[in-house]
């Protein structure tokens, strides 16, 4: 649509729309990012979705002062951020996941000086809301951001402020990156805290944009989320290994007792055909997770590598502390889902060669059979050969008996013919005669027969 130059108005320069165009259009502004002014509190929580409708979640959204008549259109687009006085809240439904982020200025007691700071107490949102988010939580982070002059890229400088950011955290160990290049630092201890949250501290220099800062969050909590997605294919993978293991072994077993000539083909099948339906049940219930998980770990790797992250001396980036953990795991389902796909094959291929000996055998028993029927057969055209010969002879006695009646009546009419030889004489020529025609007729037959 374009403004028309003369009236101001729109008008269609285009052909008629796909149906599906403005939806695919506007997908690259679903799910836009926050703009944080630091210093920040983020709460985030993800929860699995699963049984759990678009109504329930607008019902606990509604819950909020001010929203009694949130509508539930608002929901249909799997994104809404709702404005309040003390605080911002970003609801994402994803197709196994929803997330909750809340966005509200950081208390004045958790700044860099603190030690373990209680952020729960601060939470702009009612009592109890958090806790009554339908679902159940897969990641839960509270991720603070603040302001603080960034040293010189020298171990020393450096030093001085990793000392009070690990004190942040209680002392624990942390892990450590320079966002961007060094744009900022982020650093986190992977510790569940009594209250089930993880923490993230963000540090970044006075003069950080709000757009940058909501970048930064949403790169840190979808890295969180996606890792945890990620590895919901291990406790999977490994509950599976065992009956992997068993049909391997059961394969082996019917593979092997192919070779023996004397196992019935019943028994072979009917075991195979168990061990078939075990697989592809197994295959069913879990292709899905497995591919999901290859997926998340697929936007892990993107998200760590859009962090552009620098090394601090003495301590592991975020990226290489979380793919040495991750990997293995991954590793561990992808192996997993090679094995249940390999498995399916060689099935397939066991039930091939299970075919191929079922159709010899039973390529051999129709031989006997058609050699049973070839036999039938030539002792049926033996039986029939005699057959006809006696025919043969039984017609051609009927004939001469004619005949000789025929001649007997001429003899009495005073004709000078002796029956009984003039019998005789015609016996050659009516055998030659009925044996003539029976040949003319079988000829005729077999002229009828040909296609």
């Amino acid at each position: 649509m374009t403004p028309s130059p003369d009236t101001g108005t729109a008008r269609s320069v285009l052909p008629a729309n796909d149906a599906l165009r403005a939806e695919l259009h506007n997908e690259v502004h679903a799910r836009p990012s926050a703009r944080i002014r630091l210093p920040a509190l983020v709460v985030f929580v993800a929860v699995l979705n699963d049984g759990v409708s678009r109504e329930q979640e607008c019902e606990h959204l509604r819950r909020l002062p001010g929203q009694e008549a949130l509508p539930l259109e608002q929901l249909r687009g799997n994104f809404l951020r709702l404005r309040f006085e003390a605080y911002t809240l970003k609801w994402e439904r994803h197709t196994e996941f929803t997330r909750y982020s809340i966005v509200q200025p950081l208390p004045e007691h958790a700044g860099l000086g603190a030690v373990e700071p209680d952020l729960l107490d601060a939470l702009a949102t009612p009592p109890d809301w958090l806790g009554d988010i339908p679902g159940r939580t897969i990641a839960a982070l509270q991720l603070v951001m603040l302001h603080a002059e960034l040293p010189e890229q020298t171990p020393q400088a450096q030093a001085a402020l990793m000392a009070p950011a690990q004190r942040w955290f209680g002392g624990r160990t942390v892990v450590a990156s320079q966002l961007g290049g060094g744009h900022s630092w982020a650093l986190t201890d992977f510790h569940l805290q009594p209250s089930g949250f993880e923490r993230v501290l963000v540090i970044a220099p006075p003069g950080t944009s709000e757009t940058r800062a909501g970048r930064i969050s949403q790169r840190l909590l979808e890295l969180e989320t996606y890792r945890l997605m990620a590895l919901r294919g291990l406790p999977v993978a490994k509950a599976l290994g065992p009956t992997l293991g068993q049909a391997e072994t059961q394969l082996a077993h019917i593979t092997a007792q192919l070779e023996n000539k004397s196992t019935s083909e019943q028994d072979l099948l009917d075991q195979l055909v168990s061990l078939a339906a075990r697989v592809e049940r197994a295959t069913a219930e879990h292709s899905y997770r497995f591919a999901a998980t290859r997926a998340y770990d697929a936007l892990v790797a993107q998200r760590i590598t859009e962090l552009r992250e620098r090394p601090i001396p003495g301590t592991q980036t975020i990226g290489e502390f979380m793919q040495r953990r991750l990997s293995p795991a991954m590793a561990t389902v992808a192996a997993s889902a090679q094995r249940l796909t390999s498995l399916s094959e060689r099935v397939a291929r066991t039930s091939a060669l299970l075919r191929t000996r079922v159709d010899i055998v039973t390529e051999a028993q129709n031989q006997q059979l058609l050699e049973k029927l070839t036999r039938g057969q030539e002792l049926q055209l033996h039986l029939q050969t005699t057959v006809e010969g006696l025919s043969i002879a039984a017609i051609s006695y009927y004939v001469i008996s004619l005949l000789l009646y025929l001649a007997k009546g001429a003899k009495a009419a005073g004709l000078p013919i002796h029956p009984e030889i003039a019998a005789g004489a015609l016996i050659p020529l009516v055998l030659w005669a009925v044996w003539r025609t029976t040949r003319r007729i079988h000829a005729r037959l077999g002229a009828t027969v040909k296609p």
